[in-house]
């Protein structure tokens, strides 16, 4: 049995969401694009929880934490801009530094691609990943996922998708 867990994310993760982003600020930064310096606060994170979960009531947004054994968030995970009509969504996850190489962000696709057909009968996932973040790269591949197009710039973006049967 893992010693981790994916729960949907609750309003009383503030205080633990505010130490999980704070702690790997950096390391995050090095991947994807800064979040807001408001953020970091637990006024921040407040606001941030309560607009996940406002989307999560109304369908367009699944927010997930993975935690460990002692209940830590050491991970997130997220469909969101969820669409109905189009049968699809986008996938994204971050997971903290500390955490990296346990397998948690396959796990954690694994989970949002069972929510997104189970719960959601999407038939489609897509995610972005800038080109130099091959960690991401090579868990998408695991999961399916079939890269489609590169953006080119000075941060290149790769999209994926993945083709999910319909329902």
């Amino acid at each position: 049995m893992t010693p981790f867990k994916i729960r949907e994310l609750k309003r009383t993760d503030t205080e633990a969401l505010l130490a999980f982003e704070a702690q790997n600020r950096e390391w995050f930064e090095s991947h994807i694009d800064p979040r807001d310096p408001a953020f970091y606060s637990l006024q921040g994170v407040a606001d941030h929880i309560d607009g996940y979960l406002s989307g999560f009531a109304v369908g367009t947004w699944h927010p997930l934490v993975i935690e460990d054994c002692n209940a830590r968030i050491v991970g997130r995970a997220n469909l969101k801009n969820i669409h109905s009509p189009l049968d699809s969504a986008e996938v994204g996850y971050r997971i903290g530094r500390q955490a990296c190489g346990k397998g948690l962000a396959t796990m954690a696709l694994r989970h949002l691609i069972q929510e997104a057909a189970q719960r959601w009968k999407l038939t489609q996932l897509v995610a972005y990943v800038y080109a130099e973040n091959v960690g991401s790269r090579k868990v998408l591949e695991r999961c399916g996922f079939v890269a489609e197009a590169v953006s080119a710039g000075e941060k290149a973006e790769c999209r994926f998708v993945l083709s999910m049967p319909s329902h």
